[in-house]
């Protein structure tokens, strides 16, 4: 196990060390509510004063309920400022735009949310002169969990290389509330998902895994791949290369 005194101090200095370098006043994230951007805040109040954590429903149940009710418990825990904006008529009218145009996919449909969330936490942090905190972890990544231009935009993000083994063991070292431990991990992009159904495979087995390099043939199969279905998200750049293609 880590050492995760030793970590929160490290990762915080890396937190002020992109603030500085930047000439950033602060750091603004999305609080879902969830383990991983429960675990971001708190590293990044360690780091400074002006964190800013943005709730931000989009019209599932849970994001006015539970979700809401654990996103507060951890900034009123770790004194972390709050502030909430609703983005469901924003989602809904580009919804409408495009279906006069095209018939969306329900992946496209999904996507526009975490897409929207993402524009309005820059807007936030562009206006009071901060920097946007990532809150995506190992594992997700590994598996390509994540929007590309959504969740996975960010300036920093202080959990990068962690496990959701290790997000777990590093949010009760610091006594996070244990709703914040024990719910089922979920993007909440609509009522009754869960992250590990949607995948497929539980965070489990993905991290054995990542952290023994152990699993089944058929887990092992799944994970290799989604690391290569999912490249494009990895390093989502393509430009023209007069040396070959890049």
């Amino acid at each position: 196990m880590r050492d995760y005194a030793v970590e929160l101090e490290k990762r915080a200095a890396y937190v002020r060390e992109v603030m500085e370098s930047a000439h950033a006043k602060g750091i603004v994230f999305g609080n879902s509510g969830g383990k991983d951007c429960a675990l971001v805040g708190i590293i990044c109040r360690q780091a400074t004063e002006n964190v800013t954590g943005v709730m931000l429903p989009c019209g599932v149940a849970r994001h006015y309920g539970k979700d809401a009710d654990d996103a507060r418990a951890v900034a009123d825990k770790f004194g972390i400022r709050t502030l909430s904006v609703d983005i469901t008529e924003a989602r809904n009218a580009i919804v409408s735009g495009i279906q006069s145009v095209a018939e969306p996919t329900s992946g496209a449909l999904t996507n526009i949310a975490p897409r929207l969330r993402m524009t309005t936490l820059y807007a936030i942090a562009a206006s009071t002169g901060c920097l946007v905190a990532g809150t995506g972890n190992r594992s997700e990544r590994t598996m390509g969990y994540f929007t590309k231009w959504g969740d996975g935009a960010f300036d920093l993000n202080p959990i990068y290389d962690l496990t959701v083994t290790e997000v777990y063991e590093f949010l009760r070292f610091l006594g996070a509330p244990a709703a914040i431990i024990e719910k089922a991990p979920s993007a909440a992009l609509f009522d009754g998902q869960t992250d590990e159904e949607e995948m497929g495979i539980t965070y489990a087995e993905i991290d054995e895994y990542l952290l023994r390099g152990t699993g089944t043939p058929e887990n092992i199969a799944r994970i290799e791949a989604a690391v290569r279905a999912n490249a494009h998200k990895i390093n989502p750049v393509r430009v023209y290369n007069p040396d070959g293609v890049r």
